[in-house]
């Protein structure tokens, strides 16, 4: 199985060119997405844009946190 080719980097990652990067990058016959850190490619999250979404949104209203409290 080969993994996705086009990696982009997150915007908030800073214009330089070092190591400290959130890469992502779609599969679109199979409608997942892929994570990385650049500075370890060979590790790669695979999951579906829905639980990504939820992810983020728990993140930005701090409802992860409010529930361990």
């Amino acid at each position: 199985m080969t993994g996705p080719g086009n990696w982009q980097k997150s915007s908030f990652s800073g214009g330089g060119d070092g190591n400290n990067c959130l890469e992502l990058a779609s599969t679109p016959a199979s409608a997942t997405l892929h994570l990385r850190e650049s500075d370890t490619p060979a590790t790669v999250l695979t999951t579906t844009h829905t639980a990504l979404t939820h992810l983020l949104a728990g993140i930005r209203t701090d409802a992860l946190t409010a529930r361990q409290r």
